[in-house]
């Protein structure tokens, strides 16, 4: 499962490397001023971690068993599996042994659930996170931070017919048997005691697809600091469903203490590029399972919105979180073959759903070379014959390139954040039509037209910064699908 099935939490993946590259780039990372996070999975372990071998070998209702989840099924002769629960991929939650014992994976049999009851299971993590965080690791992703607690009292509990395990099908009560459990908050306060014992604290962000309410619980000073925030990658691109999304946020992460999370792509979802270069309405599986045919996505049209989708979101007060690629302009590989796809979601779907490799082809560094320069070994995802159009090296130096604006982008916004201040220019008839203008500190305005026509700048004397299509200092309308940034001029 891309790396989400872990042998070894102290350890550097053999064909990424080993601990001492990993610290060699920790060295050079912080001599450029750059901190690094670190991906935890513990959830669930890979089925070949020493534990998990230990659990096989060992007798039921052993204390090895008891560091994941077995149980006994039902059916005269246990032959059916303990609950209904289903796996996230496709499929039973539950997995038969010869001994005629079943254990838990709420995604692929080859990723047990931990047993987060067990206090070896959160004593070991406790020392894993001391592990990467003393070799100077400054913060941590945690993988499926709402799975770890479930409940685990007898009789086990059956979910019925539910029809997805979408944030808004989950019940406001934290009582789902094992997503969003409160119990889970008592796990994460205890890590936030380790991430406090360094200086400075290792930051921390949850990824959790849970409801609005109840995401600001796992962003508390408290536990983890940060959660990211979905929505605004699922909000349709259109000024009053972004305005109402951003202020959402804001406001729960002031009410967490936490400051706001902001992301457009990442490894679960279609890149940003490709889902704005789509018609409203399509339904993005389909779309893949049609090798992206169905219906034609209009790629300059989706490059053009996802670059004003970014800069407004990186004028917004707190964390933008970039996904790999984006910053090239790069678009989902919705053609890859059948045979190339390794994302266990098209198997245990039964080839229902195409999966997420389409958004985990490797970036290219070059024009030519093999793979792009991602590797002499060739990329482990087939790379389209043009990718190499797409690369850093090609986008270098160009000021009309993706990657130069998005290095711009970032080097501005160092230089202009001073608070976490936004507030509204402009009253609700601006977003209706389909305008979102806002100011930051220190004279700082982003204005965004999303949609189809030029719209009146607010104020054309003020000095352009930075917009995400050409546009002159002083032009007096924003064009179609355009984001820019201007300060005040002082007089």
């Amino acid at each position: 499962d891309g790396g989400y099935d872990v042998a070894d939490y102290r350890d550097v993946d053999p064909r990424l490397g080993t601990l001492d590259d990993f610290d060699l780039l920790i060295g050079r990372a912080h001599r450029l001023g750059l901190k690094v996070m670190v991906d935890i999975v513990p959830n669930h372990s890979s089925d070949q971690h020493i534990w998990f071998q230990e659990a096989l070998r060992a007798a039921p209702g052993s204390a090895a068993r008891e560091r994941y989840i077995f149980r006994a099924g039902k059916g005269a002769h246990g032959e059916l599996p303990p609950t209904d629960w289903m796996s996230c991929f496709g499929g039973p939650a539950w997995t038969r042994l010869p001994d005629g014992w079943w254990y838990l994976h709420l995604f692929t049999p080859e990723q047990p659930d931990f047993n987060w009851d067990n206090p070896e299971v959160r004593e070991e993590f406790r020392r894993v996170l001391r592990f990467w965080a003393d070799r100077g690791v400054d913060g941590f992703r945690v993988d499926v931070a709402h799975g770890f607690a479930k409940d685990l009292a007898e009789p086990l509990r059956d979910i019925g017919t539910v029809s997805s395990y979408e944030p808004d099908d989950l019940p406001e009560d934290g009582s789902h048997p094992f997503w969003d459990r409160d119990e889970v908050h008592e796990i994460f306060r205890g890590w936030r005691k380790v991430f406090n014992e360094y200086d400075p604290p290792c930051v921390a962000v949850a990824e959790a697809w849970v409801r609005n309410s109840r995401r600001t619980a796992y962003a508390t000073a408290q536990e983890l600091g940060q959660a990211f925030n979905f929505d605004f990658l699922a909000a349709p691109l259109q000024a009053p469903a972004l305005r109402a999304s951003i202020d959402t946020a804001l406001a729960e992460a002031r009410s967490a203490g936490a400051t706001a999370t902001w992301v457009l792509s990442n490894h679960d979802v279609i890149r940003h590029a490709s889902r704005y270069a789509l018609p409203e309405g399509t339904d993005p599986e389909a779309w893949l399972l049609s090798d992206g045919t169905e219906p034609a996505a209009d790629p300059a049209a989706g490059l053009r919105r996802a670059l004003a989708a970014t800069l407004l979101m990186l004028a917004l007060p707190g964390s933008s979180y970039l996904y790999q690629g984006e910053e090239l302009g790069l678009p989902e590989v919705a053609e890859l073959p059948r045979e190339a796809l390794q994302d266990p979601v098209w198997a245990r779907s039964g080839g229902r759903l195409k999966g997420r490799d389409g958004c985990r082809v490797p970036l290219p560094w070059t024009r030519r070379g093999p793979s792009a320069g991602f590797g002499d070994g060739g990329s482990w995802l087939p790379q389209p014959e043009d990718w190499g159009s797409l690369s850093v090296q090609a986008q270098e130096g160009d000021p009309g390139a993706p990657l130069e604006l998005y290095r711009e982008a970032l080097r501005l916004r160092r230089e202009l954040v001073a608070d976490e201040a936004l507030a509204w220019a402009g009253d609700e008839s601006l977003t209706a039509d389909g305008v979102l203008h806002f100011r930051r500190s220190d004279g700082w305005e982003c204005v965004a037209n999303l949609s189809d026509a030029p719209r009146a700048l607010p104020d054309p004397d003020a000095e352009l910064l930075l917009a995400s299509a050409p546009l002159d200092d002083g032009a007096t309308e924003l064009p179609p699908w355009t984001t820019a940034w201007f300060r005040a001029r002082t007089h």
